[in-house]
């Protein structure tokens, strides 16, 4: 994990989400920047670190089948795979006990391989994330692991938070079921 400060908009934005969801703050916290491809790992006033991540390819949007990833505020409403591998495999959240290669080039494989760890996500705000055809858990929105870790640090993915595999890792050990994760612009 990288050490690098984030900007005071996303710090107020931290403090605004702690305020209105103090159930959720006594955690750790997430927060993407979607414009710079980057996860902020946060705990009170101090940034713990930060990783390359790639959002939708699709760009930002909440709604249904929109492949986009969604903005707001949400938490972690699961963490699955915490004994799993390195780059293993998950087919619908459930571990396949398969191991993929990791493509560290910039080509798009054909494949749209979930690996090593899930946080998946649920969002805390009604009508933007939450419910109806924008409900992010019900979107199976996740932070998880690729095998196309050469496509980190630009949009890639079809509305998850795709992250390199060690780093997920790193991640899920760091964040609470309830942790806090804000998505951004």
């Amino acid at each position: 994990m990288q050490a690098v400060k984030p900007s005071q908009e996303l710090l107020a934005q931290y403090a605004d989400a702690c305020e209105r969801f103090p159930q959720h703050a006594n955690h750790p916290a997430a927060l993407v920047k979607v414009s710079e491809q980057r996860l902020y790992v946060l705990k009170g006033e101090s940034c713990l670190g930060t990783y390359p991540v790639s959002t939708s390819r699709y760009g930002t949007g909440e709604e249904q089948d929109s492949y986009k990833t969604p903005l707001g505020v949400h938490c972690v409403a699961e963490k699955i795979g915490g004994d799993a591998g390195f780059a293993e495999i998950f087919r619908s959240r459930k571990r396949t006990h398969q191991i993929v290669e990791i493509e560290s080039g910039d080509p798009r494989t054909d494949q749209e391989h979930i690996t090593s760890r899930i946080l998946w996500l649920a969002g805390l705000e009604e009508g933007v994330n939450q419910g109806g055809s924008v409900d992010s858990h019900g979107r199976y929105i996740y932070i998880h692991g690729t095998h196309e870790e050469g496509l980190i640090g630009q949009p890639a993915s079809v509305g998850c938070v795709r992250m390199k595999n060690r780093d997920v890792m790193d991640l899920y050990d760091s964040l609470e079921v309830s942790s806090l994760v804000i998505i951004s612009e």
